[in-house]
């Protein structure tokens, strides 16, 4: 497959643009396309041939001459084409840009955002959720910025207390378990057993199951 030009995208949006009633020139100062109409601030188009940190770079650039600034790309086909238009789209609204795609097999421009000033909206049920984890997180088990690596949750750290105390102890009932470790949900912690760490052996008790042993080595119970 042919590699895309840049200059490719150009006769589209200046037919789109002047279809609207734009005069349109490429090329001007810094910028790749500009549209002017009557006594309105200019239109800047920056054009890339994908999503990169440089378009965005020139386009916010472009910013201190008008508002009314569009990154331009081409549309493709694919889920990864899809996840990257979602992903650069949250990311061009917070900067007000405006984001434009051109599907060059036809000519088809759709203009998939508007530039316009941008202001987040918190959630507050993931505030919680982090603020809750925050707070029963015991030490710092990890490192900023693992990759591929089990990291240590407070979830995980209340499991690891409970196959300590099911490897010290033997199979136990769940109510033993939580008043031992702290870990109020122990029973339903064990019963879920999202690890395959533990097995009801009983009504309401539980075992350290083969996997659960073999996870205690390699994890140091979290001090209380």
């Amino acid at each position: 497959m042919a590699s895309i030009l840049e200059t490719e995208l150009y006769p589209p949006i200046k037919a789109f643009l002047t279809a609207q009633g734009y005069e349109v020139k490429a090329e001007i100062g810094a910028a790749d396309v500009v549209a002017c109409r009557g006594d309105e601030d200019p239109v800047i188009v920056e054009l890339k041939t994908g999503f990169t940190l440089g378009l965005f770079h020139q386009a916010i650039a472009r910013q201190s001459i008008t508002d009314a600034v569009y990154v331009a790309v081409p549309r493709t086909t694919g889920r990864r084409f899809q996840s990257a238009l979602k992903s650069n789209l949250k990311l061009a609204r917070r900067l007000g840009l405006g984001l434009i795609t051109v599907r060059l097999a036809d000519a088809l421009v759709e203009v998939h955002l508007d530039p316009g000033p941008f202001s987040p909206r918190q959630s507050k049920p993931r505030k919680e959720r982090l603020l809750r984890e925050f707070a029963r997180r015991v030490g710092d088990p990890n490192t900023g910025g693992s990759t591929r690596v089990t990291l240590v949750t407070a979830y995980r750290q209340d499991a690891l207390r409970c196959a300590t105390h099911l490897a010290a102890n033997g199979p136990s009932r769940g109510a033993a378990v939580a008043k031992a470790t702290g870990v109020a949900n122990a029973t339903r912690l064990m019963a879920d057993d999202h690890y395959g760490w533990f097995e009801r052996v009983e009504r309401g008790i539980y075992a350290l199951t083969p996997k659960g042993a073999a996870a205690l080595p390699a994890s140091a119970e979290p001090e209380s």
